[in-house]
């Protein structure tokens, strides 16, 4: 399956639909565009990010805009707000197991691990 992720909102006890993530590929300080994509009503991307045939060691960033998914939503959030984004690095050392990362948040916390 490759890399794929899924957000989860604990504030509200649902997917966190609608929340806008980005992909990157870095190395170093340096961050290279990969992919931007809004997540679906269960909280995941429409498609793995990467496949089994296209995952390749290394390291990645995935940036979730908590702050933005909130205010949508309607929570009243104080300014400056406590989460903006949350950004998560990591690195893929084998291209043929899979990656998954999940994301439990809400305006507050956040919590990460690697998924199966």
């Amino acid at each position: 399956m490759g890399l794929t992720t899924h957000v989860l909102d604990t504030m509200h006890g649902c997917p966190a639909e609608g929340m806008a993530v980005t992909l990157y590929a870095t190395r170093g300080d340096d961050a290279t565009l990969l992919s931007q994509f809004t997540l679906n009503a269960d909280g995941r991307s429409a498609k793995p990010l990467f496949t089994d045939q296209d995952l390749e060691v290394g390291t990645y960033r995935l940036v979730f805009d908590v702050a933005g998914y909130f205010k949508a939503r309607g929570v009243a959030l104080p300014e400056p707000n406590f989460l903006n984004r949350v950004s998560l690095d990591f690195g893929v050392a084998h291209a043929n197991q899979h990656y998954h990362v999940p994301l439990l948040v809400s305006p507050w916390s956040y919590s990460t691990y690697r998924g199966s």
